[in-house]
């Protein structure tokens, strides 16, 4: 008989309930894994708020959550910290044999559609999808490793050359992850829109040369940086068609746009007629592809400093609160810990 464990499902919009569940078991090629924190991602608000997210729909009670990761339990690896990629490709189709394994057309996502996600005690998933962490990664950076795949997926998107000229349109964790690769990247200048005033101080302490609100003068601040024609790429990470408009007028003719925010409605509307006049392209973010090695590494020698981003932390108790409280966007990453570090 299998132990009960704790969850967090959500049954309809706005209605997560803290339950008991079996504890899962590990299958042929997977690992036991005891959770120990959970990135609240605004898909996640999405579900929450929405039911669902674009064409997907809550069609029965789901436990959210793909941003975490936590420690083995038994097995070849037990007691291994690891980070968990939360999407199982099929690994055959003529997309995963590619090379493009975030576009497989029957990928299994954690915490979307039927697939459960991390916010429980316990999960079971595939070993070829757990990362192992060395100990000096605190346990909230281990699960910020997913949107820091993300944005390194979006930077790549960009194209973005050496010294090229940036602006991240949108400040939420991703967009602050973003503003950081950017620096790293030797970005000059590196413009932030964001209409919030705590996202917009946050993306002064992390490097950006101008913040801006998007009501701004956007011509006199492109004037002001020595950037008058528009930068070389602009980065959407708010998922709004007025934050698309900002990003496209943010763009120099001949420039890149990469959209990574998901809209409330499943479409994006933006003026044709700029970009047309300005050939700009367009290139759209679908989660990421093998970035884990990569957003480590970038961790563990400081180039991106993820723990400065999270801002809340809550006990899956509360787990009601914390959907709360990211979705008032007060702070900036909320972090759902399942379980504590065994002493």
């Amino acid at each position: 008989m299998n132990r009960p464990m704790t969850e967090a499902r959500l049954y309809a919009v706005g209605d997560v309930r803290i339950g008991e569940a079996d504890q899962p078991t590990a299958g042929p090629g997977e690992s036991l894994v005891r959770v120990t924190a959970v990135g609240l991602c605004g898909s996640d608000l999405h579900w929450f708020d929405e039911g669902g997210i674009g064409d997907a729909q809550l069609a029965s009670p789901l436990v959210l959550g793909h941003e975490f990761g936590g420690v083995v339990v038994g097995g070849a690896r037990d007691g291994q910290r690891v980070a968990v990629d939360p999407a199982r490709p099929c690994g055959v189709c003529a997309r995963c044999r590619e090379g493009n394994v975030n576009l497989c057309p029957t990928m299994v996502f954690a915490g979307h559609g039927t697939q459960d996600g991390g916010l429980r005690e316990y999960v079971a998933w595939p070993d070829r999808l757990l990362h192992p962490v060395p100990p000096a990664v605190s346990d909230e950076a281990v699960a910020m490793l997913e949107p820091l795949g993300v944005a390194l997926h979006s930077f790549d998107l960009g194209h973005v050359r050496l010294g090229a000229s940036v602006a991240v349109v949108g400040c939420g964790p991703i967009g602050l992850l973003l503003l950081q690769l950017a620096r790293a990247a030797g970005c000059d200048p590196v413009i932030a829109v964001e209409p919030l005033a705590h996202r917009r101080d946050r993306a002064v302490e992390l490097g950006a040369d101008v913040v801006l609100e998007p009501t701004a003068d956007l011509p006199g601040a492109l004037a002001d940086v020595g950037v008058p024609d528009g930068v070389d790429v602009a980065f959407e990470i708010a998922g709004t068609d007025p934050a698309v408009d900002v990003a496209m007028r943010l763009a120099r003719p001949g420039g890149r746009v990469v959209l990574a925010g998901i809209p409330a409605t499943d479409s994006t509307t933006f003026p044709a007629s700029v970009a047309r006049r300005k050939g700009l392209t367009f290139a759209l973010v679908r989660r990421m592809k093998e970035t884990y090695p990569r957003a480590l590494r970038m961790v563990e020698r400081g180039l991106v400093d993820v723990d400065s981003i999270v801002s809340h932390r809550f006990a899956l108790s509360n787990v009601a609160e914390a959907f709360a409280t990211a979705a008032a966007r007060t702070g900036h990453k909320v972090i759902v810990v399942p379980t504590q570090p065994s002493s």
